[in-house]
């Protein structure tokens, strides 16, 4: 079909591929796959055999293949499909399994398919971090909290109730971001400082602080961007100066956070010197 598209990225970060289809309307025959496969659709609807089961999906389902689980599929009606979704290798899911439950074991998840489930948002956004190659720091944050969330509505496994942590390991994290936000950071690095599993870092900071250890790194840089750019430092120069990746990474954050670019921010402080 001529508006098909098909685009597979390798993230080496995270060691997984993710595919993204466009306007397609290929029937897959019954098969199966050594990994996981968890992914969703966009637009479209298609007839699913999963397991001796049947199903019609829809945009906003959320799809889950264990290893080996058998599956054809097929277009509704001769129409297409947008669909996106992440093929992630046993090993890989066994070192999440273990920052998360401290044992390297392999989910088997229950449903293969979540109707309208929430999980698509976060698998999205994932995605879409992985297509951008944004920082791993980032990205490995949103693996983790993907498989979590599958994990507790989807799986027979229990995550261990986190216990009441101290403070003090917590403000050692967000002073070392403080302190080296200009810098490559990763959650490895954050890990190994306090000696809490990624996972147990993840989670404690978050309740503690209302927001993750990456989007406390970013609002950071932005803050310090603020600053360079009321002086008249420009967006690019800003942007290298505050540990961003380049000025259009700078300018997402930004205007995420202020509502406006950093250029439109300058101009503000540009003017108030002209009057």
């Amino acid at each position: 079909m001529l508006n098909e598209t098909r685009t597979i990225y390798l993230d080496p970060d995270l060691d997984l591929e993710a595919y993204r289809f466009k306007g397609i309307t290929q029937k897959f025959p019954a098969h199966f796959h050594d990994y996981y496969v968890f992914g969703f659709i966009e637009e479209g609807e298609r007839e699913l055999i999963c397991q001796g089961e049947e199903y019609v999906i829809h945009p906003g389902d959320v799809l889950i293949f264990n290893p080996y689980d058998t599956h054809s599929c097929e277009q509704v009606d001769g129409g297409t499909l947008d669909y996106r979704c992440i093929n992630v290798k046993a090993d890989v899911i066994k070192k999440a399994m273990f920052e998360i439950k401290g044992e390297e074991i392999l989910p088997r998840f229950k449903e293969n398919v979540l109707y309208k489930s929430e999980v698509a948002s976060t698998l999205k956004d994932l995605h879409l971090k992985i297509l951008e190659e944004e920082e791993a720091f980032k990205k490995e944050e949103l693996f983790l909290y993907l498989m979590e969330e599958l994990i507790e509505i989807n799986s027979d496994l229990a995550i261990p109730k986190a216990a009441l942590e101290s403070s003090h390991k917590v403000q050692t994290i967000s002073s070392f971001l403080e302190e080296h936000y200009t810098k490559k950071i990763s959650l490895k690095e954050l890990s190994d400082l306090i000696g809490w599993s990624k996972y147990h870092l993840l989670r404690s900071f978050t309740k503690q602080k209302g927001i993750s250890p990456y989007s406390y790194l970013e609002t950071i840089r932005v803050n310090h961007a603020k600053k360079l750019l009321e002086q008249g430092v420009k967006p690019a120069e800003a942007a290298f100066l505050t540990g961003f990746s380049d000025q259009s990474h700078l300018t997402k954050f930004f205007k995420s956070m202020i509502g406006l670019t950093p250029k439109q921010y300058m101009k503000i402080f540009e003017s108030k010197g002209e009057g």
